[in-house]
C-alpha cells in the first residue's frame, strides 16, 4: 500500500498520480480518518494517563483509609489512640468519600475509553479499507495517458517477420487438425473459453514450462518455487489484488480459498510478517503456476482460439531486493523475458505501458508481445513490473540494514517468464509448413523429441 507519510505530506500530488491513472482513491477521507484516528489515539492516551494517575491515588488513600479504619475499631474499643472517635469517625467518612468519588471517576474515564476505542475501530477500520483502493504511484518514466492507446511502442527485434509462400492458418484451425487443441471436449467439460491440449499439443505445453524454468534457473540463478494454488484472502491483499479486483477471482463459496490468478500472488507473501536480511537480498523466485481468471471484463473479446480463458499456464518470476536497485533489476528482468523469446525465434516487441494501463500495484511495467502470423496480430507474453515498496507494505515484508539502522521495505518485481498460452500460439502459427506440419524450435527438441510436429 501507500506510505500514509506520502498522502499526509503530498495529498494533491497523489491525487494527481492518481488521475494520471485514470483511476479514483478517497484521499480527502483518508486524511479525514488519518486525523480522527491521531486524534483518538490522543485522547485514549491522555484518558489512561488520567486512570493511571487516579488509580494510584486511590490506592494511596485506601492505605490511609485502611489505618484510619483499624484507629477507629480501637477507639470504638475503648482503646486510647490518641484522637477522639468522633474525629476518627469524620475522618473515615471524609476518606470513604474520596475513595469512592475516585472509583467513580476512573470508573466514568473507562467508560470515555471504551467509548473511543470503539470509535477508533471503526475509523481504523474504514481507514484501512480506503487505504487498499489508493493505486501504486507510477514513476517519473512512465509515460502520461488514460490508456492502452498511449503506451510507446518500440521497433520489433528478434527473428524476422515471419514470412509464407501460402495462407497460414490460425491456430484454431490448425491446432485442430494437428489434434493438438480440442474445443469441444473443453467446452462439454467447463463451458465456454475453455479447451482441451491433447497429444502433441499437450506435451507443446509441458515443454515450454520445463525450458522455461530451466533456463531462469540455470541461466539467472533463480530458486524454483512450488506453490500452493488455492491461497488465503489476506494474500491476494497482499498482492494488492484485493480489493480491487474481487470480481475477476475464483473463490471458494465456503471457505476463505481463492485460485491464484497468477503465481505472482503466492510469492509476494512468501516471505510475509518477517524481517529478512539485507545480506540475503536479492531473494530470486520462478515458480509455474495454472492461473485462473474471471474474463468477466473482456465478454466479446478473443473469443476464437486459446488466447484468453479463464485458465492458462505461466511462468512467474519474481524478486525481493534492495530498493536502490530495483530499476536496475527491473532492466535486468525485462532481458530475462526477452531472452526466452529470442530463444523461441520469435519476432517481439516491446512496450512501455502508460500511467492509464499499468497494474494497480505497480509503478512501471514493460509489456513483450510476439507476433502470431495465423491470427495476424500481436500477442501480449510477458509484463515486466516493478511494485516498489507497495506489495512489501501490503505483505509487511521488510529487511534489516546490515549496517543498522531502521527497519526498511524491499522492492518487488515481477515478470511473465513467459505465459502460456500465447507463447503456443506464436510457435504454432509462425512455424507451419504448407502441409500443415509444425516446426519445433531447437530449444524444445530435447524436452518433444521432435524436430517436427506432423
Amino acid at each position: 500500500m501507500l506510505d500514509i507519510n506520502t498522502i499526509r505530506e503530498k495529498p494533491e500530488w497523489v491525487k494527481e498520480q492518481v488521475a494520471k491513472r485514470n483511476d479514483k482513491a478517497p484521499i480527502d477521507e483518508i486524511l479525514q480518518d488519518d486525523a480522527r484516528r491521531r486524534e483518538i489515539l490522543q485522547q485514549v492516551e491522555e484518558l489512561r494517563a488520567q486512570r493511571n494517575k487516579s488509580s494510584k491515588q486511590i490506592g494511596m488513600w485506601m492505605g490511609t483509609f485502611k489505618k484510619l479504619e483499624a484507629d477507629l475499631k480501637r477507639a470504638q474499643a475503648g482503646q486510647d489512640v490518641g484522637q477522639p472517635l468522633d474525629a476518627l469517625q469524620t475522618q473515615v467518612n471524609a476518606m470513604q468519600a474520596n475513595v469512592d468519588s475516585a472509583k467513580d471517576e476512573t470508573r466514568a474515564i473507562g467508560d470515555k475509553i471504551a467509548v473511543l476505542d470503539e470509535e477508533l475501530r471503526e475509523v481504523e477500520e474504514r481507514f484501512r479499507t480506503n487505504l487498499m483502493w489508493v493505486p501504486n504511484m507510477p514513476h517519473d518514466s512512465v509515460p502520461v495517458g488514460p490508456d492502452e492507446e498511449h503506451n510507446i511502442i518500440h521497433e520489433p527485434q528478434g527473428a524476422p517477420m515471419p514470412m509464407f509462400d501460402f495462407d497460414p492458418k490460425p491456430h484454431w484451425d490448425l491446432g485442430v487438425e494437428r489434434d493438438m487443441i480440442d474445443f469441444e471436449a473443453g467446452v462439454k467439460l467447463s463451458g465456454s473459453r475453455f479447451y482441451v491440449l491433447k497429444g502433441w499439443g499437450a506435451r507443446l505445453q509441458r515443454s515450454l514450462i520445463q525450458f522455461m524454468l530451466n533456463y531462469h534457473l540455470e541461466h539467472h540463478g533463480f530458486t524454483e518455487i512450488y506453490p500452493p494454488f488455492m491461497v488465503r484472502s489476506h494474500v491476494f491483499e497482499g498482492a494488492g489484488q484485493l480489493p480491487k479486483f474481487y470480481d475477476n477471482i475464483y473463490r471458494d463459496a465456503e471457505e476463505d480459498f481463492m485460485l491464484l490468478g497468477t503465481a505472482e500472488i503466492a510469492l509476494t507473501n512468501i516471505h510475509r510478517d518477517e524481517i529478512l536480511d539485507e545480506a540475503d537480498l536479492p531473494l530470486k523466485y520462478v515458480a509455474y503456476t495454472p492461473c485462473f481468471r474471471r474474463e468477466k471484463m473482456s465478454a466479446g473479446k478473443d473469443v476464437r482460439g486459446i488466447k484468453r480463458g479463464h485458465q492458462f499456464d505461466k511462468v512467474e518470476m519474481y524478486q525481493f531486493v534492495h530498493p536502490d536497485k530495483s530499476y536496475e533489476v527491473l532492466e535486468q528482468m525485462k532481458q530475462y523475458a526477452i531472452d526466452i523469446c529470442e530463444a523461441l525465434g520469435f519476432h517481439y516487441r516491446l512496450l512501455d505501458l502508460s500511467t492509464g494501463d499499468i497494474g494497480f500495484a505497480m509503478t512501471k511495467t514493460y509489456d513483450i508481445e510476439v507476433w502470431a502470423a495465423g491470427c495476424n496480430e500481436w500477442l501480449e507474453v510477458s509484463s515486466i513490473s516493478n511494485a516498489e515498496d507497495f506489495q512489501a507494505r501490503r505483505a509487511n515484508v521488510k529487511y534489516r540494514p546490515t549496517e543498522g539502522g531502521k527497519i526498511r521495505f524491499p522492492h518487488t518485481l515481477n515478470a511473465s517468464g513467459l505465459a502460456l498460452p500465447r507463447v503456443m500460439i506464436a510457435i504454432i502459427e509462425n512455424n507451419q509448413q504448407p502441409d500443415g506440419s509444425i516446426v519445433v524450435p531447437e530449444v524444445l527438441r530435447p524436452y518433444m523429441g521432435v524436430d517436427v510436429i506432423r
